[in-house]
């Protein structure tokens, strides 16, 4: 969202009909229109919150951005970005802060991990429905990481990365996930998906060009100038199937790398870097259930993503399948995330 100060902060990149009153409550109305739109049951922020350059009060910065989830009573989760914490709060500070506010399913880190790299590292599980043979199990989870914001080592010059503690605690967590799910009561053969959240693009993002992704891709692929290798961390757990980044705010692609969809959440505040007359945009997630030969919900069946343009209308452009398993019926789970 990039948010700074509300109504005195004007926009950047917008057509010059658009400059007079533009500024951080176009951002809020975008937000406030997606929800009216999509009714999400999670609304997820990918990072680069507040613009702290630009943020006199990091506090109030971060309750004036997250207002419209929080009015909304719909829950919602967050990550950092590079810019979070450059106003009047630490790293550490703005995610407490996130967390200490209403409806929000973030954390700070996980409770039982001591020592590990950066602030909003954690997952949540999205359990079957009710009375179903699923209503214990987690039929689909979320992965939050703390991409960090530049790199601390002299030798490396860039953007931060996902450091290996991290890397160890997304490995335990959805080997723990994976065994739970495949063990009675409703065993199932393979691991339940897993959707990953974080704010910087992995190298591999650098891997497609315009014939095997959906979307488009205006500038480089501003990542790490280091891989640390957490494709292959996720490649290896065998049950994400897809990851969604912000940063780069011309980049709205999707594209699928060995079986990982590689995916940017859409190019989404007004006092942010953007392209005049490209409207901006934020990427929804739906994910589907599929009916069990008894009449009851059970898994997921299908995960699509489509995503809505500020406009007139909210048009809804680049509808595509992430995944899906064969199976019939149809129960809905919906996100919604912008960077």
């Amino acid at each position: 969202m990039h948010y700074a100060d509300g109504k005195t902060t004007p926009c950047q990149d917008v057509l010059p009909s658009q400059v007079k009153g533009c500024s951080d409550l176009n951002t809020s109305a975008f937000i406030h229109r997606m929800i009216e739109a999509e009714r999400p049951d999670l609304i997820v922020f990918t990072g680069d919150n507040i613009f702290g350059l630009d943020a006199t009060d990091a506090a109030k910065s971060l309750e004036e951005a997250f207002a419209p989830a929080i009015s909304s009573g719909i829950p919602w989760a967050a990550v950092l970005g590079n810019h979070d914490q450059e106003s009047t709060l630490s790293r550490e500070g703005v995610m407490k802060h996130v967390v200490g506010l209403r409806n929000t399913m973030s954390k700070l880190n996980p409770s039982e991990v001591h020592g590990i790299d950066g602030f909003g590292n954690y997952n949540l599980e999205v359990h079957g429905v009710e009375g179903s043979g699923f209503e214990n199990k987690s039929v689909l989870n979320f992965f939050f990481l703390d991409s960090g914001d530049y790199s601390t080592v002299p030798s490396i010059p860039g953007y931060g990365w996902i450091k290996p503690s991290q890397q160890l605690w997304f490995q335990r967590t959805s080997m723990s996930l994976r065994k739970a799910y495949t063990n009675n009561p409703a065993a199932q053969k393979g691991p339940a998906p897993g959707l990953v959240y974080f704010h910087i693009p992995l190298p591999e993002f650098a891997s497609f060009d315009s014939s095997n992704f959906t979307g488009v891709r205006q500038e480089g692929i501003s990542s790490a100038s280091v891989n640390s290798g957490f494709f292959t961390t996720m490649m290896e757990s065998g049950d994400v199937k897809a990851v969604f980044t912000g940063h780069d705010h011309l980049n709205d692609f999707c594209g699928n790398l060995m079986g990982i969809n590689l995916c940017y959440a859409g190019g989404f505040g007004y006092h942010a870097y953007g392209k005049a007359g490209w409207s901006r945009r934020a990427r929804v997630v739906v994910a589907t259930l599929e009916k069990t030969e008894k009449g009851e919900w059970g898994a997921v069946k299908s995960i699509k993503t489509w995503k809505r343009l500020d406009d007139h209308s909210l048009t809804g452009i680049d509808g595509q399948a992430l995944w899906s398993k064969s199976a019939s019926g149809s129960r809905r789970k919906k996100v919604i995330g912008g960077s």
